[in-house]
């Protein structure tokens, strides 16, 4: 209908009839035209000008009707058993792509992944865990959006060889500054690369902690300097299901948190015959020490303090020196080497000759009295004052620096070669 030809029309036929009857009517024509131009802006404006508006948006909105073109596929196949933990899993998508992927062990941990292909493929960050069964939901859509959607189960294998970490320093303990994070093996590791991909040691606050490897069944972790005091360090072994050499597969899934109580650094002067304790960077207390004679000098370089033990038995037999010593009720000792090496009390060496003569066979001997105890001499007073992981640096003695492996003693390599590929 058109309805500016009928005003028209109405308009011209009103006139005909007589001027007396237009001018009567004129008004109101006009007034009607008015009316009629509304009208039909009014529906043009509904209409969306040209069908651009709802009716168009209804079609566009309306969802793709019938399945998904999309095929989602899961490699092991539903109910597998026995299933390796790394390079087995895989998500795919063929005629679309992924959108979720979730996979879980009976625990309701969750495996990370990411995917690669423009979202084809989903395959797992890490390896899984072994005589674990393990759950997959993955859902992925068509071009049309249309999602489909697909569910399987599986489990790994359990190995016949396997192998364990020791690790120190253990959860919950507070350490020293120059405490290294250390793990021992009971099996050599063949593929380094596998097993150290598998330890992560983390610290709060943040700095960059490396590993290296002392032959094949040791591996270490520290930061290029002393760790700051307060430092909170986190150890995660996720080693089950680790192939760490051929056929032998690692067991663990532990974690450990300890944390660094202050940063102590004793300076031993081997020719001045003197220690200086200093820490957090202040000079604490300086003690007159005797350390190894010319035949038998002590070790340069930074040691970490590995053990503690009130009172023990010294003998030469122990450490290659025959029967030259064999010393009962030695008090306040604390190893600083693998071999042998240690920082404790002396009672057998008369006072005055502290801080004049070196006179051990390698050892740092500080004052004290037979069998230990709280007693107030120098060798007590530095054992109540030291940590597991406190840091005795040996300067100006006329033997070697001590090998980074003779002991929790890695600082004595440069950052350069602790971290060059091994």
């Amino acid at each position: 209908m058109d309805l500016r030809a009928m005003a028209k029309d109405k308009l011209k036929w009103d006139t005909l009839r007589g001027d007396g009857r237009a001018k009567a009517i004129g008004g109101s024509a006009a007034a009607l035209v008015v009316l009629l131009v509304v009208l039909l802006l009014t529906l043009a404006t509904c209409q969306g000008g040209g069908g651009s508006g709802a009716r168009a948006k209804g079609k566009e909105d309306e969802p793709a009707k019938g399945p998904s073109e999309a095929v989602v596929r899961i490699t092991p196949e539903d109910g597998a058993d026995g299933v390796r933990t790394s390079g087995a899993l895989k998500v795919t998508a063929a005629k679309g792509k992924l959108t979720e992927v979730t996979v879980k062990d009976a625990k309701d941990n969750e495996v990370e992944g990411a995917l690669f292909g423009g979202g084809s493929v989903w395959r797992p960050a890490t390896h899984l865990a072994a005589g674990t069964k393990y759950t997959v939901d993955a859902v992925a859509k068509d071009s049309e959006g249309r999602a489909s959607a697909k569910h399987a189960s599986f489990t790994t294998f359990v190995p016949r060889d396997t192998f364990v970490a020791y690790y120190t320093p253990h959860g919950g303990d507070t350490v020293g500054a120059g405490m290294p994070v250390s793990v021992t093996f009971n099996r050599p590791v063949t593929d380094r690369k596998a097993v150290e991909k598998a330890i992560s040691v983390t610290a709060d606050p943040k700095v960059e902690v490396a590993g290296h490897w002392f032959g094949d069944q040791r591996l270490d972790f520290r930061p290029e300097k002393y760790w700051k005091s307060g430092t909170k360090v986190t150890l995660d072994l996720n080693l089950s299901g680790v192939e760490g050499a051929e056929g032998v597969y690692g067991t663990q899934r532990k974690k450990a948190e300890f944390t660094i109580g202050r940063q102590q650094v004793s300076v031993v002067d081997a020719k001045k015959k003197t220690m200086t304790v200093t820490r957090d960077g202040k000079r604490i207390k300086t003690i007159p020490i005797t350390s190894g004679s010319p035949a038998t000098p002590t070790y340069n370089g930074k040691m970490v303090i590995s053990e503690k033990l009130p009172v023990t038995r010294m003998n030469g037999e122990t450490v290659g020196f025959g029967g030259e010593y064999d010393i009962k009720d030695v008090p306040h000792a604390m190893r600083l080497s693998t071999s042998g090496t240690f920082i404790h009390g002396n009672y057998w060496t008369p006072k005055p000759q502290f801080g004049q003569v070196n006179a051990s066979h390698g050892c740092v001997g500080l004052h004290d009295l037979r069998g230990g105890g709280d007693n107030g001499t120098p060798g007590a007073w530095f054992f109540e004052n030291s940590m597991i992981g406190d840091v005795v640096e040996v300067r100006n003695s006329q033997d070697e620096t001590i090998r980074p492996d003779n002991g929790l003693n890695g600082w004595n390599m440069s950052w350069e070669k602790w971290t060059a590929p091994q």
